[in-house]
């Protein structure tokens, strides 16, 4: 077999996939605000198994939802759902016999190798062969909810079996000091591949995910890998990029101040900003005896709203928060849809500049149009920001209430240090900014999220490896760097002590109390872990104290 034909093969899954979406884009009559992603009709456990679906997560089969959304039944899902409907009706059903009978469940982890005896950053390059999935895994025609890709790539780890969008960013901060810029190409292939193909790029690679995104760090990969390789390189994600862009503003050219459509707001003064949304209100299919248990103590005509945020604070990835709920203590209140997020814009903003210089440096006929047209976006979108976001007395950058401009004051988050990341704070604001980090959210293991503790895994007292990078180059980008090398350095002291007791590289830890476990969430904290793995490389780059450490 020839090396064309073996690629193709290998391609061949990915290609089929896409094949079937175009298919349908084709034949299925899609309102716009659900397209493209609900016309999909590739396997999507949920909607192809009903009330199957609905019976075994709520009979708590699995201790984790997403488990049986993973499986893949043996048979085609009609086949298989015909076989339910006549089989319990039998006075002796069983549910767990009929699944184990017609369903192959999701492989276990890989075990992760817990040898403490070399160093942590010894232990994180022996983590990637373990971590990154070749093309086509998974792949029963229509039988899987994984998305078949056609390029290798990196999983968080633990129940998270799939690629991530916004993990996968900091992942590859930590390939990149691994050497490995082929695996950071291969998942931008991915990325942009999928753009192509769903038309944006979903929560994560399985169908169910395909009605939202998550925060859009394309650009900033896409950033990171212009300067590990050069600005020419990174202009084939161009036109990945602009259509990207396109998805997120969808529908900013209708709007009247003080109205959204799906992605995109504007606010009572006229500008535009974005908030994060998803286009189904229903059960999330990965948690959907959560969803589905909550919403029932709910009046039924507020349960559609209820999934729509949940849904919505899941592409946020800050799932869940005291940032996004009225009741800290009551998922009920969610009320993200109603937000104009401090990150969520910085990212767009950083989106905006990019493809910018990228249109810049190619000089193709049309090229500097495009530019001007970028900057102008990403002007208009930094004052917008500014204006609404910031609040000079309390010298730190809120989300925002779009339909009436009014900050969130009473919620302040480590989000506020995108803007310092990105470059949209004025240095004076910058200062502030470090002002308030120091005296309420820096803690003996790094940067708390938020000042609440809710019981929420995105709130106190834990600290997320993607917050502490951001926050520890956002400071350092202003030139506030000895508070940005304590953070560093607490962090990377609590990691690496966890690492030695333990053997694990977590998802999230215990900043405040360091003897403590991480908690909250739908699941256990897991272990891995891709964004600790790259975060932990790229922040020892310059002192190598962990990869030195005995």
């Amino acid at each position: 077999m020839t090396a064309a034909a073996r690629r193709l093969r290998r391609l061949a899954p990915a290609i089929a996939f896409a094949a079937a979406l175009g298919a349908a884009r084709a034949t299925a009559q899609v309102p716009r605000a659900a397209a493209p992603a609900a016309a999909v009709r590739r396997y999507e456990p949920a909607r192809d198994l009903g009330a199957l679906y609905r019976a075994v997560e709520l009979a708590r089969l699995f201790p984790d939802s997403k488990t049986f959304a993973d499986a893949r039944p043996r048979l085609a899902p009609a086949a298989v759902v015909a076989a339910y409907d006549s089989a319990r009706r039998a006075p002796a059903f069983s549910l767990r016999a009929f699944v184990g009978r017609y369903f192959d469940l999701p492989a276990a982890a890989l075990p992760v190798p817990q040898d403490t005896s070399s160093t942590m950053a010894a232990h994180i390059r022996a983590l990637w062969p373990v971590l990154t999935r070749g093309p086509g895994a998974d792949t029963a025609p229509g039988r899987s909810s994984l998305i078949p890709l056609p390029e290798p790539y990196v999983v968080p780890g633990g129940r998270f079996r799939e690629m991530y969008y916004w993990d996968s960013y900091f992942t590859m901060l930590g390939l990149v000091q691994s050497g490995r810029l082929d695996l950071v190409r291969d998942m931008l292939d991915d990325f942009a591949w999928l753009i192509r193909t769903c038309g944006h790029i979903p929560n994560g690679t399985r169908t169910y995910y395909l009605s939202r995104s998550q925060p859009p760090f394309f650009a900033a990969m896409v950033g990171l890998y212009a300067r590990a390789r050069d600005t020419a390189a990174a202009l084939r994600y161009l036109g990945a990029l602009e259509a990207e862009h396109a998805f997120w503003m969808d529908g900013a050219d209708r709007l009247a101040p003080g109205t959204a459509w799906r992605r995109v707001v504007r606010l009572p003064d006229g500008a535009v900003l974005n908030r994060y949304w998803d286009d189904l209100a229903d059960p999330r299919p990965e948690s959907w005896r959560e969803d589905y248990t909550l919403a029932r103590s709910l009046p039924a005509a507020r349960r559609a709203a209820f999934y729509r945020n949940v849904r919505a604070t899941a592409e946020s990835g800050w799932d869940f928060s005291s940032r996004w709920l009225r009741d800290p203590r009551d998922l009920r209140t969610l009320e993200t849809t109603a937000l104009a997020p401090v990150d969520l814009n910085s990212l767009l903003y950083d989106q905006e500049r990019l493809i910018a210089a990228l249109a810049a440096h190619r000089g193709a006929p049309g090229d500097a149009a495009t530019a001007r047209r970028y900057l102008a976006l990403a002007a208009a979108r930094r004052r917008a920001l500014l204006a609404a976001a910031y609040d000079s007395a309390r010298g730190y950058f809120f989300d925002v209430r779009w339909r009436t401009g009014a900050r969130l004051t009473d919620r302040p988050t480590l989000a506020a240090v995108y803007p310092l990341y990105f470059g949209l704070a004025t240095p004076a604001e910058a200062r502030a900014v470090a002002g308030v980090l120091e005296r309420r959210f820096l803690q003996p293991g790094g940067f708390v999220t938020t000042l609440v503790r809710s019981g929420q895994q995105w709130d106190a007292p834990n600290g997320w490896p993607p917050l502490q990078w951001l926050a520890v180059e956002g400071l350092r980008r202003y030139g506030l760097t000895a508070l940005a090398d304590t953070a560093r350095a607490r962090w990377l002291a609590l990691v690496d002590h966890t690492w030695r007791a333990t053997g694990r590289m977590e998802e999230k830890y215990d900043v405040m109390d360091l003897g403590a476990p991480a908690g909250g969430g739908e699941y256990p904290t897991q272990d891995g872990f891709g964004w600790t793995n790259g975060v932990v490389l790229a922040l020892d780059a310059d002192t190598g104290a962990v990869a030195a450490a005995p």
